[in-house]
């Protein structure tokens, strides 16, 4: 369990897909060889089997392709909710790539501070974040700064650091009993996986559909979120009128959001939570008469 509330937390998911040039580079490959092709190698020498033919691939073969985040920030007037997603144009060749997305990121993260939250972000998407700034010649010199001790400040790679926690960390372990992020988000009554997985987004890569990975992407931004603030009501951090103003603070801003002709898929993810909270809540009552 993290410890405190800090006041600029920041809860981001992020998307990433086989890197073609790294995968020509690493197996000696043509070319000539298309993009697609030499993924599906790199999943082969990744361990692809007939009933697994979309393997986990070590993450510093990959290249990430979207980065999303609710910015939930405190202060006297309240509590403020944003959806940040990069690349924000994705018409702009430049914002759509990897290094601007990662420099963009990380140097916000290193000035602004905020408490960072993933699920399983720890070994995967900080770890991505980490592996790929470096291969791409990134520099984020306020996010990689430790102070001498972990108690004395912002510290994101200390393992008792409070300014990175991961969800998954809280809830499971490392073994097959851990839940997945869309497991543990159905037990609770929150959308887990809405129509895509994560096994659909290097297919829409190499179709160019990246408005679709990004929207997909923030739909697990927004459910590690739900699943943080249930966290966080869990621990006594927030009294039960908070965490249901808070909800609704969250609705509202997707609804507002979900106007905007680029954020238009936010309406189904407000359906879905509607539709999960009711099946959530005849599950309690049923278990509650039973």
């Amino acid at each position: 369990m993290f410890k405190i509330l800090h006041n600029k937390i920041w809860i981001f998911d992020s998307e990433w897909v086989p890197d073609a040039a790294v995968g020509r580079e690493l197996y000696q490959l043509p070319p000539s060889l298309t993009d697609e092709a030499v993924i599906n190698e790199m999943w082969k020498h990744g361990g692809a089997t007939e009933e697994n033919p979309t393997p986990f691939l070590k993450t510093v073969l990959c290249r990430i392709v979207s980065i999303s985040a609710i910015i939930r920030t405190e202060s006297q007037d309240g509590i403020r909710l944003q959806l940040l997603s990069l690349p924000r144009n994705t018409d702009n060749p430049e914002e759509r790539g990897e290094t601007h997305i990662i420099d963009t990121f990380l140097n916000a993260i290193g000035k602004n501070r905020p408490q960072l939250v993933g699920y399983n972000s720890s070994r995967s998407d900080l770890k991505i974040l980490v592996q790929r700034a470096i291969s791409n010649g990134v520099q984020a010199p306020e996010f990689c700064r430790r102070p001498a001790k972990p108690w004395e400040g912002v510290d994101y790679f200390a393992r008792s650091s409070d300014y990175h926690i991961d969800l998954m960390e809280i809830v499971g372990s490392w073994g097959k009993g851990s839940p997945s992020l869309n497991e543990m988000a159905t037990a609770c009554g929150i959308p887990g996986k809405m129509e895509l997985d994560g096994n659909a987004v290097a297919p829409l890569w190499l179709t160019g559909k990246l408005d679709q990975i990004i929207a997909y992407n923030e739909f697990d931004a927004i459910t590690t979120y739900l699943l943080w603030l249930r966290i966080a009501f869990f621990g006594g951090f927030i009294s039960l009128n908070a965490y249901e103003d808070e909800q609704e603070l969250l609705k509202k801003m997707l609804m507002d959001e979900s106007v905007k002709p680029e954020r238009v898929h936010l309406k189904k993810y407000l359906d879905e939570w509607k539709r999960a909270k009711s099946v959530k809540k005849q599950a309690l009552a049923q278990s509650n008469d039973g």
